[in-house]
This record gives structure tokens, C-alpha cells and sequence, in this order.
């Protein structure tokens, strides 16, 4: 596994497979890709597998050079890149893709607008702009595109298009994430997850697996992901599209990722008792998962403990089991990376309950009795 994550070495210890960790995150290295890549292709391995965004296109990149399982780097980028993405969408499914166009002056449908970076991470700079003069306003070159453009370079994605934002007919409804994996042409489905955000924002609170949504609807997006992911030419690897369910009972589709939804892994495992993880080092190794963990038992919630207002933070939590802390004493909130346009992330934990009630009670309690202490800043 390269490039890992914090919970890559919680959730990645395995059994069948023995997993080797290499590399630095690339959320918070400074780093040469191509020196990277030639260093990360010249270990030994059977599969590699990187479980962000930029760490899959990065395994990408040395299973092609290796000659390993896995997606083709220009398979990667053409979900990662979201005009391309988005273009190959509406050729699949018209009817559930918003009207979009690069943000180049106003574009030709009517505000509000959802306007987000061409290439982005986290819903991190995406917000809703209501008027001309907002849009017009809005910066052009955030620094994680920067970094992202030396390692699609080598995938041939040409280095100023990563630049720019993408705007978007505004599309309200229930956020929910269907994740699944590709072997052998073949896709399935591993199952759906319901994001709940906190009132009146657009910051994620909780993600409920498995979703409330009703068989039918589900089967529905499934079908859908299939298209999707035969579409943009995924192979041999994980995937996850994230779907608004409008009032009608509608999909539309906000985005394809090609990677693992690494942070719904303990909520599966909770529900189905199969890592999803294991799952993904037999892709990697060029194996069929075979997935069949048969009914879910009870509900699991992946739940985000936020603050809406910039503070000093000055302790956090001692480590626990299964909590997942996102902060560092000695930095504002605004310093520390973990941000969407309105909230502070501060940890992510789960829990389990045999119903949706009682996983979420757990949830809140939990939250409350985290002893984050955070002092208020200057006004």
C-alpha cells in the first residue's frame, strides 16, 4: 500500500495478504512524483493499491510500469478530472447529470449555482454562489491542484488542466455514496451509505450504512454505478459514486471516485463482518473478492464531530479505539487542512447499533464526551 493514510494502518492489517505500508501521505509531503514513482515501482510487490485520491493515481502509475493489476492511469484521471468525468456521464446517463460548464464568465443557466474545483479533494472549496459578482470572485489556483498536476502529468493529463473551477446547476436532495469494486469486466456492489449533514449546512454530520433508501430505489443506482464505471474504463479496482436523491425520487450524480471509500471500511465490516479492505488487496493481486456476506446485521454510523467557528486548539482527546483525530494542539482549526467552506473537522469515529436509532444515540453521546478544548480567537 503506498502513500498511506492514517487509518490505511488501522484498517489494512490482513490475514490472507502481507501488506507492505511505502510512502509518504501526499495530503501533507512535499514531493518529486516522478522520483516518487521510480523509488515506489522499484520495491517488490504483488499489487498496489493507494487509497486517496491522489495515492490511487499514484498506484496507478507504478502497477502500469510493474505490469500489476489494476486501473489504467488515464482511467483514473478521466474520473478524477471533472469536466471529463462529467462529459462521459452525459453521454451515459443525460437525464441524471446537472447542466455544467467550466466556470469562464456566467455561465448559460441560471443561478444558484454549485461551482467546485475542476480537481478537488473533500468537498474542499466547492460552496453554492447565488449572483454574478460571487462567482466572479472566486480564486483561481488552490495549492492542492498544484501539487495534483506533476503526478497527472505522468498519467498525460496536461498541467494546466487542473487549473479553474467547474459551475453547476444547483441540485438539491439525500446525499448517499455507492460503493463497489470491478474484476474482470464485472462490477459489484458492495452497498450504499446515507450522508446526513448537520441542520441548515452542507458539512456532513453522519454517514448511515447500510441506506434507508427502499431495495428498489437501490437497485436502480446500482445500475446506474455499472454504466458509469464500464464508461470511464475502470478496471481491477474500487469505486464510489456519490448520488443526490432528488424529492421525486430521481438520482443525479455528483461524482465518480476510482479508489475505496476508505472511511465506510469499519461500517461495512461492522454490518457484513468482511473488510472491505481485504477486499481490495485481492483485486490488487489480480484475484475475483468474491463477495457474498450474505443479509446486514444492524447499522453502523461513520459520525464527524465539527465546529463552525475558526479556534486555537489547546488539547484533544487522548487516543481511543476506533476515533480518529484530525487535529493538532497549537494551531487554529483554519491552519490545520481539514476543512470545507464552513466547518472545522475535528474527528471521525464509528459506531454500531442493531437500529439506526440506537447507532446514532451512541453516536451523540460519544461526540459529547470527547474533551476537545478550544479557545475562542480574536475578534
Amino acid at each position: 500500500m503506498i502513500c498511506p493514510q492514517a487509518r490505511d494502518e488501522r484498517y489494512s492489517r490482513s490475514d490472507r495478504y502481507r501488506v507492505r505500508l511505502a510512502g509518504p501521505d501526499l495530503d501533507t509531503a512535499d514531493v518529486d512524483p516522478k522520483a516518487l514513482l521510480d523509488e515506489l515501482a522499484a520495491l517488490g510487490a504483488d499489487g498496489v493499491v493507494g487509497t486517496k485520491d491522489r495515492s490511487a493515481l499514484l498506484a496507478a502509475l507504478v502497477a502500469e510500469r510493474r505490469g500489476l493489476p489494476g486501473p489504467s492511469p488515464a482511467a483514473i484521471v478521466a474520473c478524477q478530472h471533472k469536466p471529463t468525468s462529467r462529459a462521459i456521464q452525459r453521454r451515459v446517463a443525460p437525464e441524471a447529470i446537472p447542466r455544467f460548464a467550466v466556470l469562464d464568465g456566467v455561465p448559460p443557466f441560471a443561478a444558484p449555482w454549485w461551482v467546485k474545483p475542476v480537481v478537488g479533494r473533500l468537498s474542499q472549496e466547492a460552496r453554492r454562489v447565488d449572483g454574478e459578482a460571487d462567482l466572479a470572485a472566486i480564486a483561481e489556483e488552490p495549492s492542492y491542484r498544484d501539487a495534483y498536476a506533476e503526478l497527472a502529468a505522468l498519467a498525460g493529463l496536461p498541467r494546466d488542466g487542473v487549473r479553474g473551477f467547474l459551475v453547476e446547476e444547483l441540485v438539491e436532495g439525500e446525499e448517499v455514496t455507492l460503493e463497489g469494486f470491478v474484476h474482470d469486466g464485472r462490477v459489484t456492489v458492495i452497498g450504499v451509505t446515507d450522508s446526513v449533514k448537520y441542520p441548515g449546512t452542507n458539512s456532513f454530520e453522519r454517514f448511515e450504512y447500510p441506506s434507508a433508501l427502499a431495495p428498489g430505489r437501490l437497485l436502480e443506482l446500482g445500475e446506474l454505478a455499472t454504466a458509469l464505471v464500464a464508461a470511464h474504463g475502470l478496471e481491477a479496482c474500487f469505486f464510489n459514486v456519490e448520488f443526490l436523491v432528488t424529492a421525486d425520487g430521481s438520482a443525479r450524480v455528483v461524482e465518480l471516485n476510482p479508489r475505496i471509500a476508505s472511511q465506510f471500511s469499519p461500517l461495512v465490516q461492522a454490518v457484513h463482518g468482511r473488510s472491505t479492505y481485504d477486499a481490495l488487496f485481492a483485486l490488487a493481486c489480480g484475484e475475483d473478492p468474491r463477495w457474498d456476506v450474505g443479509e446486514p446485521s444492524g447499522v453502523a454510523i461513520s459520525y464527524v464531530v465539527r465546529v463552525f467557528e475558526d479556534a486555537l486548539v489547546t488539547a484533544v482527546p487522548d487516543p481511543q479505539d476506533g476515533l480518529e483525530i484530525l487535529v493538532r494542539p497549537g494551531l487554529e482549526l483554519s491552519e490545520q487542512g481539514t476543512n470545507d467552506t464552513a466547518s472545522y473537522r475535528l474527528a471521525i469515529f464509528t459506531e454500531w447499533g442493531e437500529t439506526r436509532e440506537d447507532a446514532l444515540k451512541r453516536c451523540r453521546e460519544r461526540a459529547r464526551s470527547l474533551p476537545f478544548e478550544l479557545e475562542a480567537l480574536p475578534r
